[in-house]
């Protein structure tokens, strides 16, 4: 049977990448997970990036095959007879289109939200500037500037655990979560030069996440991407 729901290309992904205390992400974490460690820290990331080229059960939707996408995630993992798999939990996905919303929150229980966004991309000879924009209250936006040599990612690297989780969980209630698994090759990266956040984080996120506005991430990069399978979801 055929498992597949959605598939597209996820393209310039920049991955802002915080650490903090677990503690502050108990009230999301679904049932029967637990938070994720890299080397002992617990991390949330703001993630930006672009669908192209989407169909739902191999159907191109019009006006819904190229978006943006911006979302708060932290990492998590379940553990399915005997075997760890190794996820990500959205505290909150923001796309342009209501209808993306509505599928999202319904099919996967996701929180997705639907805002103006803007993205811009350009490259030149040995610098690539991606940024990804979106407006609540504001216009906050998300950029790097980056080379253009793609690179393969270190094995044990931050990068590696950032990028290296495919399967997303979502928390329906207090002893009921979802599954479902996100198919993808291993990505690329690309050096980071420079980078600029501009977010307010409580407006966007809540009260419970202002305190990001104040912090540096420990590390922002830019990840190729590549074709993508989104799996139906199953509850666990």
């Amino acid at each position: 049977m055929n498992r597949t729901f959605l598939t597209a290309e996820w393209r310039k992904l920049i991955m802002a990448n915080y650490k903090l205390d677990p503690e502050l992400l108990k009230p999301y974490l679904p049932y029967k997970t637990e938070i994720d460690l890299w080397k002992g820290a617990c991390y949330v990331s703001l993630v930006g990036f672009m669908f192209l080229n989407t169909r739902l059960k191999g159907i191109k939707i019009p006006f819904h095959t190229h978006f943006e996408e911006v979302n708060l995630r932290f990492y998590v993992r379940y553990k399915d007879q005997g075997q760890w798999k190794r996820g990500v939990v959205f505290i909150k996905e923001i796309v342009p289109r209501p209808a993306l919303t509505f599928v999202a929150n319904t099919v996967y229980k996701e929180n997705y939200e639907t805002m103006p966004m803007r993205h811009h991309w350009e490259v030149l000879d040995d610098t690539q500037t991606v940024e990804y924009r979106w407006k609540k209250g504001r216009w906050n936006s998300l950029g790097i500037r980056a080379s253009v040599v793609a690179e393969a990612i270190t094995p044990g690297s931050e990068e590696e655990f950032i990028t290296e989780h495919y399967w997303g969980y979502a928390r329906i209630s207090d002893k009921r979560t979802t599954q479902y698994e996100v198919i993808h090759p291993r990505w690329d990266v690309y050096s980071t030069l420079d980078y600029t956040i501009d977010v307010d984080f409580e407006g966007t996120y809540g009260a419970e996440f202002a305190f990001l506005n104040k912090m540096q991430p420990t590390s922002v990069f830019l990840a190729e991407g590549s074709e993508i399978e989104v799996n139906k979801g199953e509850e666990v």
